[in-house]
């Protein structure tokens, strides 16, 4: 029954887009009365999506590394030799349907993506952008000798996103990310199936081509005996030539959304962080 809700779930937004033109989506400024440019240059803030989209008819491969963290010292070279991947490839269906398939070595997760553009920001208009990112995400890491019974469905996990973004001006924008997300097996006993996050992060333009920006997740329903922590991280954005280089610290390793929200182990007060980068190619 879980796995039927949870599917019905992740495609009823579909039937909620609204048909929206994409015109001047690459121009800093817009005249009155258009679409906005995109509050980020970035398909991620730093950990979290943001309500950036890709283009119809363009496909994106997307390598991310997570190194080990920096608290390892010289023995793992900071964390180089504990690396995660995911490889991700995105396909715009068209300019406000973009679909993804992934798989990443942290627990050997495949996850599929819809995100769904519902509205757009207008410069004398509607105030944000709203998009809606989905998820189902396949564990193929747990073992059935250690965890007898094991069931395909315990292998699963959903989660289920609204993007919400406003540009404030070209150097600066926000973004609030409501979040649920539902592991049909978790590590914590006490620790509820479904769980609830308040996502926030920003952008603030430093130069032509970099900017700074960051996310934040606070867990709302975190079980009491849980070792994880809210994910706090920060990057660089650097734009070459139409694509977006980024670099991060997180205090979180895994880089699917149920694994940093609900799995996220470093402590920055600590020194406990991990550092990362994102490099995409595009293919028209």
């Amino acid at each position: 029954m879980q796995l039927k809700l949870s599917i019905i779930m992740f495609f009823f937004t579909v039937c909620t887009v609204h048909a929206q033109e994409d015109l001047l989506s690459g121009f800093d400024s817009v005249p009155t009365n258009t679409f906005k440019s995109a509050a980020f240059k970035g398909l991620k803030i730093v950990n979290f999506e943001s309500t950036k989209m890709v283009s119809k008819g363009e496909l994106y491969f997307v390598v991310s590394h997570r190194f080990g963290s920096v608290q390892t010292g010289i023995e793992d070279f900071f964390g180089l030799d504990q690396a995660v991947t995911r490889l991700n490839f995105l396909y715009a269906i068209s300019d406000g349907i973009n679909i993804g398939l992934s798989r990443s070595s942290f627990q050997k997760i495949y996850e599929s993506s819809l995100k769904l553009r519902l509205v757009r920001e207008k410069a004398n208009g509607f105030p944000f952008t709203i998009v809606s990112s989905n998820n189902i995400l396949l564990n193929t890491a747990l073992d059935d000798d250690v965890l007898p019974g094991l069931t395909f469905e315990n292998r699963l996990g959903y989660t289920a996103q609204l993007l919400i973004s406003k540009r404030f001006n070209k150097n600066f924008s926000l973004q609030l990310m409501p979040t649920f997300f539902h592991d049909n097996l978790v590590s914590v006993d006490e620790q509820e199936n479904s769980q609830y996050v308040v996502g926030f992060g920003g952008r603030h333009k430093l130069t032509k081509r970099f900017s700074l920006n960051f996310d934040y997740g606070y867990h709302l329903n975190r079980a009491s005996s849980s070792p994880f922590k809210n994910p706090l991280s920060v990057g660089i954005d650097i734009e070459t030539g139409g694509h977006v280089f980024q670099l991060h610290f997180t205090n979180a390793q895994p880089m699917n959304t149920n694994g940093f929200l609900g799995q996220g182990t470093g402590d920055w007060g600590s020194g406990d962080f991990f550092f990362g980068f994102n490099l995409s190619r595009v293919f028209n």
